[in-house]
């Protein structure tokens, strides 16, 4: 009898280990390199909120589809921000052009939400309340996510499955017509991305899908640059035009340096699109 009350106490603390919050980690806890999938570049980080009901922000890192890294995340002012907000911050991975395609990456983002959402209990989160947000090429994924519905549909989820998705200063939102914008800079970045099939380039437009079904509300940010802002005035409204809410809004900074600057002082006081986004992301997780 002692020998069964042992064994029952062993699988009982086994499944206790198992349904812990944080995966094995105490609540509280910042967790690095969690997997949802079997590629190494297939990881996310995840900052937990104030409390095992606090929203989810799910950030996508940019880099041409080519470079970046999810620990561009870490001491951010986006990271401080969400966290005083009260939110749960997760940073994903994706794979990467040329050993990828941009197909796989948006597939990826689809995953890392599913994962997520399947994990949230354990992680302290709350699964009904997650929203998207990525950078540069992390927002054209985003936005491609959030109105293709083959990728959410692959990785078992609905659009419905996000609150919603903010942007931050992206192009490429209607690929055919991006190929030759800046072309002197970018084009062999866009060339290796999106190749130059016109039928494979319009299949990975978000405004060229942005019928129906969408993701439930866009935040559309830019700079001034003139792709960004011509290729984000026309997302929005292709997706106004379906009937989703989309609201785009322009922030001073011009070319590279612009680009850059929306990414690295989001979430910085004084910076002005810090509370565009905090008062989008509060809405949308109050709805």
């Amino acid at each position: 009898m002692h020998r069964i009350v042992l064994a029952f106490l062993a699988a009982f603390s086994l499944v206790l280990s198992a349904a812990s919050p944080a995966l094995g980690q105490r609540r509280g806890e910042a967790q690095y390199d969690l997997s949802f999938g079997a590629d190494p570049l297939q990881r996310l980080d995840y900052w937990p909120g104030s409390d095992a009901k606090a929203p989810l922000v799910v950030f996508v890192h940019g880099g041409g589809w080519k470079r970046g890294d999810k620990t561009m995340m870490r001491g951010s002012d986006k990271l401080s921000a969400w966290q005083a907000a009260g939110y749960a911050v997760a940073s994903v991975n994706y794979r990467l052009v040329p050993a990828a395609t941009v197909e796989q990456e948006a597939a990826d983002v689809a995953s890392a939400v599913a994962w997520l959402k399947e994990n949230a209990a354990r992680l302290g989160f709350d699964g009904e309340r997650i929203a998207l947000v990525g950078h540069s090429a992390g927002a054209h994924l985003v936005a491609l996510v959030g109105t293709d519905p083959a990728y959410f549909r692959a990785a078992g989820l609905s659009m419905d499955d996000v609150a919603g998705v903010v942007t931050l200063d992206g192009a490429a939102y209607n690929v055919p017509d991006q190929m030759g914008e800046n072309a002197r800079l970018m084009g062999d970045t866009y060339e290796e991305a999106f190749g130059t099939d016109p039928a494979r380039q319009r299949s990975l437009s978000p405004t060229l899908h942005a019928g129906t079904p969408n993701a439930p509300e866009f935040l559309i940010l830019h700079v001034q640059r003139d792709d960004g802002r011509r290729q984000s005035r026309e997302l929005a409204a292709a997706l106004t035009r379906a009937g989703t809410p989309a609201t785009v809004q322009e922030f001073r900074g011009r070319g590279l340096r612009g680009h850059m600057q929306i990414n690295r002082k989001l979430g910085e006081a004084g910076y002005p699109a810090t509370p565009v986004v905090a008062a989008f992301l509060a809405r949308i997780f109050a709805s």
